[in-house]
C-alpha cells in the first residue's frame, strides 16, 4: 500500500500541475481578459477585434467580450479552443517564470494557441528561438499558474 501511496501521490501532483489554468491576465476589478479584445477575432478575422460589453461571456471568473454573436456562440461551443496560452501573459516571460503585461498587438497564433508578448522587441526575441520558448513557458506555466503572486 505504501508504495502505490508513494506512486500514485506525484503522479496526481503532476496531473493537476500539467492542467492548471492560473490567473488570468485580467482588468483589476472588472476581471475583463484580454484588455477587452475579442479571442475569437484572433482565430476568425486574423486580427485584434474590440469586444462590446453588451455581448460577453463569464468563463472561469473572467469576462471575455465580443464583437458580434457568431463570435459569443463560438466561445460558448469551445471556450478552451479561443483561451489566450498563459492567461494571456507575456509567454516570453512565462518561459523566464513571471507573469509580465501585454501588449495586444504582439499577438500570434502559434499551434492553434493565441500567444502574447510584453512589446514587440519581445516578440522578437521570442521567435529566435521559439519551439525551445514555447516548451520553456509551457513547462513553467503550471507551477507559476499555482503561485499567481510570485
Amino acid at each position: 500500500m505504501k508504495f502505490i501511496s508513494r506512486f500514485l501521490a506525484p503522479l496526481l501532483l503532476t496531473a493537476a500541475l500539467a492542467f492548471a489554468r492560473g490567473p488570468v491576465n485580467a482588468t483589476s476589478h472588472s476581471h475583463i481578459a484580454l484588455q477587452g479584445y475579442d479571442p475569437v477575432g484572433f482565430f476568425t478575422d486574423a486580427k485584434a477585434v474590440k469586444g462590446n460589453f453588451a455581448l460577453s461571456e463569464t468563463y472561469d471568473g473572467y469576462t471575455y467580450l465580443f464583437a458580434s454573436e457568431a463570435h459569443q456562440n463560438q466561445f460558448k461551443s469551445n471556450p478552451e479552443k479561443y483561451l489566450p496560452a498563459f492567461g494571456g501573459f507575456c509567454a516570453f516571460g512565462v518561459s523566464k517564470r513571471k507573469f509580465v503585461p501585454v501588449d495586444i498587438d504582439t499577438w500570434e497564433i502559434v499551434d492553434g494557441r493565441l500567444i502574447l508578448q510584453f512589446s514587440q522587441d519581445v516578440k522578437k526575441k521570442f521567435a529566435e528561438d521559439k519551439a525551445a520558448n514555447l516548451r520553456q513557458a509551457d513547462a513553467n506555466w503550471p507551477k507559476l499558474a499555482m503561485s499567481p503572486d510570485e
